[in-house]
């Protein structure tokens, strides 16, 4: 109340002081004050002023601002490629740095490390070959196979060091915060310190309900569950299924022949409370669905993410990952576009056959004038097997069952085609007249997964490869008499690719018994007097129809010849190249059936060839990719 209201009034009282004003008997002047309502209206119009502030600003840290998503694409290294299979690309947890399989012309893959904040990517030293790398928790190692070991390497530098041994190809992993790692080996999830040492089995392969391998663990948010898809002989009930490390029970959650991952939104607040998405393929479209991890149950509808994915329709793995803050790496193309391709010993070609259609397997005839091949419609559909005649061009049906039919065999006088089959829910070896007539029969019936290598041209013998518990075997089949398979090779590690020299007294394979997968010979039906024939890695061995040379595909899909002297006594020559190839699967691997044949005097090779531009589509990175889903 006895504040000056102005500056005015304080001029006032002082200019009476000055005059002496107390002294001189003046009165003091009279300080106009305002009223109190006006000043009421004043602290009430600050207070509202304020509270008006602080609710904006409480508002302002509640919602933040609308998330847009941002999309980039990562292009090769200078004078690279990226590698044709679909699962070598990896986001890391914290989505600031991408892994991927990239090689230079003539040199095999290697793991390239990408900074999202930097144009350029960068070798990791020692990770020639390697396959299937996946991230630690921490983003700051990479995990990955190499020659049959489990490895691991710091991203800032160092050398490789070697966590436990892997029998197969060895499969994409996850690593959680506590150290675990889980991996495929063997056709099940196993698991193994991120420090190392001996791997020990997490789930069990349900073969009665016609399970057949298990692929793609990948941790939950609690470290303790996990996804992982199981692969069953009737395609239409490969699911993807929840594990656990203290259970080896498991959840269903969906049917489908697909990879997944958990993807956690970067603010669940943001998006209504959900938890998070599961993601996945269907029919080459990247899938994302509302998934809780704490309750493992899927709600809502499954929407489209990104249409066009690359895909490996054998095994379900798709071109894409996703870190735990919103970033979305993946490649486009679909999957393989192959077609069969002649070349000649300088790898000129000289011809096609047919028209692209992702055929694979070919099997020329005895007289050479046909081709039997595998031909899949799409992702995850059933194969059958068709008959191109190369003289006239035309092309026919050989097989209609709604079961997978594949990798066929011609027998040795060209009159049946032998082939495996997942008919009547289980696994079969059958044969049909190769003009079409007549209906299939079978020769062969196991609980497990059988493939067809080569018939003898005696046509006594059938060898096949076995998948019995897990492992990949040699079995023989005898065509006469009882016909009960017995074990050509039955060890710990993986054989492959069994073919019968032309006088049926050596087969040739492919096994990874030291390490890396290489070419053996070894004596039949004794099964003594092993010789290994390549030295630098290599599968899918083919002999002249002489016998007097041997060919086979190394790691970065170089084809070789090795001159072979062979009869009771048995001597190899030196490999040599003839040239490179692009074949399905480069680089060519023991998980694929052969992907080529050859005319019987060495001259000319049918060779199923990758036609499509996954050598050059670059990588899309997308920022925010949960952007906009919240009403999905």
């Amino acid at each position: 109340e006895d504040r000056w209201q102005t500056a005015h009034d304080l001029w006032l009282q002082l200019q009476w002081i000055a005059e002496g004003g107390s002294q001189a008997g003046i009165p003091a002047p009279v300080v106009a004050h305002r009223k109190r309502r006006e000043r009421v209206g004043w602290i009430a119009a600050a207070v509202l002023l304020i509270a008006t502030a602080a609710l904006a600003f409480i508002h302002f840290r509640e919602t933040p601002p609308e998330l847009r998503a941002a999309r980039f694409l990562v292009l090769p290294p200078e004078k690279a490629s990226f590698a044709t299979a679909p699962q070598l690309l990896s986001i890391s947890p914290d989505g600031t740095k991408l892994v991927f399989q990239a090689r230079t012309v003539g040199g095999p893959n290697q793991l390239w490390v990408r900074p999202l904040d930097s144009l350029t990517a960068q070798p990791l030293p020692g990770t020639e070959g390697a396959t299937q790398q996946f991230w630690s928790w921490d983003s700051r190692s990479v995990a990955f196979y190499q020659q049959g070991k489990l490895k691991k390497i710091d991203v800032a530098g160092g050398p490789a060091q070697t966590l436990c041994d892997s029998s197969g190809t060895g499969e994409h992993g996850s690593w959680s915060r506590e150290g675990v790692i889980l991996f495929t080996s063997g056709g099940m999830v196993q698991r193994v310190s991120a420090a190392g040492g001996a791997p020990t089995e997490v789930t069990t392969l349900n073969t009665s309900e016609g399970e057949t391998e298990q692929y793609w663990p990948h941790f939950l948010p609690d470290g303790n569950h996990f996804l992982y898809l199981a692969l069953n002989q009737d395609v239409a009930k490969s699911a993807i299924r929840v594990g656990s490390l203290d259970s080896k029970e498991s959840k269903l959650l969906l049917y489908a022949q697909s990879f997944a991952e958990y993807a956690p939104p970067p603010d669940a607040k943001a998006f209504g409370g959900t938890p998070g998405y599961l993601l996945y393929q269907r029919d080459g479209t990247l899938m994302a669905q509302a998934f809780d991890a704490d309750s493992l149950e899927l709600t809502g509808e499954a929407f489209p993410v990104v249409e066009n994915v690359q895909i490996n329709q054998s095994n379900g793995r798709v071109a894409f990952s996703v870190s735990e803050n919103g970033v979305l790496a993946y490649r486009s193309g679909g999957g393989l576009n192959t077609q069969l391709v002649w070349f000649d010993r300088s790898g000129k070609e000289v011809g096609r056959v047919g028209s692209p259609a992702g055929d694979s397997s070919p099997k020329l005839s005895p007289d050479g004038k046909q081709v039997a091949v595998t031909r899949s419609t799409g992702s995850g559909s059933p194969g059958d097997i068709w008959v191109f005649d190369l003289a006239r061009n035309t092309q026919t049906r050989l097989t209609f069952d709604a079961a997978d039919d594949s990798v066929p065999l011609w027998s040795p006088d060209g009159s049946r085609i032998l082939f495996t089959s997942t008919r009547s829910s289980s696994f079969g070896l059958y044969q049909k007249n190769s003009n079409g007539i007549g209906a299939e029969e079978q020769l062969l019936k196991a609980s497990y997964g059988m493939v067809p290598e080569d018939w003898s041209l005696d046509g006594r013998f059938l060898v096949y490869m076995g998948t019995e518990a897990g492992n990949r075997e040699l079995f023989v089949l005898p065509l006469t008499g009882d016909r009960k398979p017995t074990a050509f090779l039955k060890t710990d590690f993986f054989e492959r690719h069994a073919q019968f020299s032309p006088d049926g007294r050596w087969i040739a394979y492919t096994s990874n018994e030291s390490g890396a997968y290489q070419i053996y010979v070894q004596s039949f039906p004794a099964g003594s007097g092993k010789f290994q024939i390549s030295s630098a890695g290599g599968v899918q061995p083919r002999w002249r129809h002489d016998g007097k040379e041997l060919f086979y595909l190394t790691e970065d899909g170089k084809l070789m010849a090795v001159p072979i002297r062979a009869g009771v006594t048995f001597e190899a020559g030196t490999p040599s190249l003839l040239f490179q190839t692009k074949t399905y699967g480069l680089p060519p691997s023991p998980s694929f059936s052969q992907q080529y044949d050859l005319t019987a005097d060495g001259q000319r090779f049918l060779i199923n060839t990758d036609l499509s531009d996954v050598l050059v589509a670059p990588i899309t990175v997308v920022l925010n990719w949960t952007a906009g889903l919240k009403n999905q």
